[in-house]
C-alpha cells in the first residue's frame, strides 16, 4: 500500500510539472487549496478536510493536469481512504454524457412545472373575481325586487352595511397578517470555524431543496445520518430533492461553499454571509507559523459544514 501511495503523488506531481504548472496555478484552477495539494502529493490525506473530500480533490487535479481522473481513483482505490458509498466515483464523474442528459430532461421538466403555476394562479384569480361579481349582482337584483323601505331603515342598513364592510375588512387584515407570519425564515443558531448551525421556521411537510452553483463546487446532503446526494456541481449544472416528511434537520458539506448557492421551498438560504463575516473576524487574531493569517479565512469559508433544522 506504501508503494501505491507514493507512485499516486508522484504521478500527480511529475504530470503537474510536466503541464508547467506551479502549485499557485493550481490553486487558482481549482479553487482547492495549496496545502490540501501538497498533502495530496506528499499522501498526507489525514491533512484534508475529511475522506468525502480526498477523492474529488484527487479526481479534480488529476483532470486539470489532463490525466484520466476516474481511471486513476480506480487504479489507487485501496490505497485510499473508504467512502461511505460505492457509487461516489460515478456521481463525482460529472463527465458522462447521459448523466448530463438525465439531469438536463429534470431540469426541464421542473421548469415547465414553474411556468404552468403562475399561470394556473392567475386563473384561479381570474375565476374568483367572475364568481364575485356573479354574486354581487345576485344579491343586487334581490334586493331591488324588495319592498321599498323608509329612510330610518335606509340609513339603518347603511350603517350595517359599512360595520360590515369594516369587519369584512379588519378579518383580511388579520388574515393577511396570519399569512405573513407564517412566512419561511431562517435564523443562524451557532457557527464555528468549520461551518455553522442554522434554524427554518414555517418550511413545508417535505420542502424542496435546490442546490446551484458559480463554479466547480463539491456538495454532500445527509438526512437522518445518511447521505442522501453527494457530487460535483458547475455553473451549468444544479441538482433538487425533496426532503422527506416528519425529517427534523439535516446536513451540507460544501468543498467550495463560496460558489454554492442553496434554495428551500423558493426560499434563498444564506449561510455564507453570517459565517464568512465570523470567519474573517477570527483569522485576523490568528497567524501560522509562516506569518500569514490569509489562509485561515479561505479554508473557513470554502470548506464548510451547515446544519439546518426544521421548526
Amino acid at each position: 500500500m506504501s508503494e501505491n501511495k507514493i507512485t499516486l503523488g508522484k504521478t500527480l506531481k511529475d504530470a503537474r510539472i510536466a503541464k508547467g504548472f506551479t502549485l499557485d496555478d493550481l490553486q487558482q484552477a481549482t479553487k482547492i487549496q495549496k496545502r490540501y495539494l501538497i498533502a495530496i502529493e506528499d499522501q498526507q490525506f489525514d491533512e484534508l478536510p475529511g475522506d468525502f473530500y480526498v477523492r474529488a480533490f484527487i479526481k479534480q487535479y488529476a483532470d486539470m493536469v489532463d490525466l484520466d481522473g476516474a481511471e486513476l481513483l480506480k487504479q489507487f482505490d485501496s490505497a485510499l481512504p473508504s467512502t461511505q458509498t460505492q457509487e461516489y466515483v460515478d456521481k463525482v464523474n460529472e463527465t458522462n454524457p447521459e448523466t448530463r442528459s438525465q439531469q438536463r430532461k429534470v431540469d426541464e421538466r421542473s421548469l415547465q412545472l414553474r411556468r404552468l403555476i403562475p399561470l394556473t394562479g392567475i386563473v384561479v384569480v381570474v375565476l374568483a373575481v367572475l364568481i364575485g361579481i356573479w354574486v354581487a349582482a345576485a344579491h343586487s337584483s334581490r334586493s331591488t325586487v324588495k319592498q321599498n323601505v323608509d329612510s330610518s331603515s335606509v340609513s339603518v342598513s347603511g350603517s350595517s352595511s359599512s360595520s360590515s364592510s369594516s369587519s369584512q375588512s379588519a378579518s383580511k387584515k388579520s388574515s393577511s397578517k396570519k399569512a405573513s407570519s407564517k412566512t419561511a425564515s431562517f435564523k443562524q443558531l451557532s457557527t464555528t470555524s468549520s461551518g455553522s448551525t442554522w434554524e427554518m421556521k414555517n418550511a413545508s411537510s417535505k420542502p424542496k431543496v435546490t442546490l446551484s452553483a458559480t463554479s466547480s463546487a463539491w456538495v454532500a446532503v445527509t438526512i437522518g445520518g445518511t447521505t442522501t446526494w453527494q457530487g460535483t456541481l458547475s455553473s451549468s449544472t444544479s441538482h433538487s430533492l425533496t426532503v422527506p416528511s416528519g425529517t427534523t434537520s439535516m446536513t451540507f458539506k460544501f468543498g467550495n461553499a463560496p460558489a454554492t448557492a442553496v434554495k428551500i421551498d423558493g426560499k434563498k438560504f444564506n449561510f455564507n454571509s453570517t459565517t464568512a463575516t465570523s470567519s474573517a473576524s477570527s483569522s485576523s487574531s490568528t497567524t501560522d507559523t509562516t506569518g500569514t493569517s490569509s489562509s485561515s479565512t479561505t479554508t473557513s469559508t470554502q470548506v464548510q459544514d451547515v446544519t439546518l433544522e426544521f421548526k
